[in-house]
């Protein structure tokens, strides 16, 4: 089962964070919100991650982050970087990044919405549903490179492998 398969009914489009929070709620998932952020914990099939999602309304953008708790070792970098550049090629949405400043693994999707600013319920669940199935679709991989000590490619084949069995 996906971790955010359960329904509620919204009537209308909401400010982005304001229907982020109603989903977290809705989900009982944990999650604090500040006017510009809203940051949770939600479990995946692998670990739980941490998702922040970040308002900039002078743009109209929101950006979804989901945090593996994964750090990268300055011995791992290369291998890291590589994979990141790998699993992007898979990805039509979003992207695999490593922050500079400590090394932590991350998925992000930053969404242009319309000029009213609104984001709807089926956009909302779709932004935290697309940034959790990633996060799942790839930590196996990087398991592999930074834990197993496998080559990018052979982690990347393995955990897609894998992910197929379990269809």
């Amino acid at each position: 089962m996906r971790a955010v398969d359960a329904k509620f009914e919204v009537e209308e489009d909401a400010a982005p964070l304001d229907m982020l929070v109603a989903l977290f709620e809705a989900r009982g998932w944990p999650c604090e919100a500040t006017a510009e952020e809203i940051s949770g914990e939600i479990q995946g099939s692998w670990a739980k991650y941490q998702l922040r999602a970040i308002w900039r309304g002078e743009d109209n953008v929101l950006q979804i982050l989901c945090l593996p708790d994964v750090r990268i070792s300055n011995e791992k970098q290369a291998a890291a970087q590589e994979l990141v550049a790998l699993a992007n090629e898979q990805m039509w949405l979003g992207h695999f990044d490593i922050w500079s400043n400590g090394g932590v693994l991350l998925y992000r999707n930053g969404t242009l919405l319309g000029s009213d600013g609104l984001l709807g319920l089926d956009q909302a669940q779709s932004l935290v549903e697309i940034a959790v199935e990633e996060c799942d679709r790839f930590y196996p991989a990087f398991q592999f490179v930074l834990w197993g000590d496998k080559d990018p490619r052979d982690a990347l084949k393995s955990a897609m492998v894998d992910a197929a069995g379990e269809a």
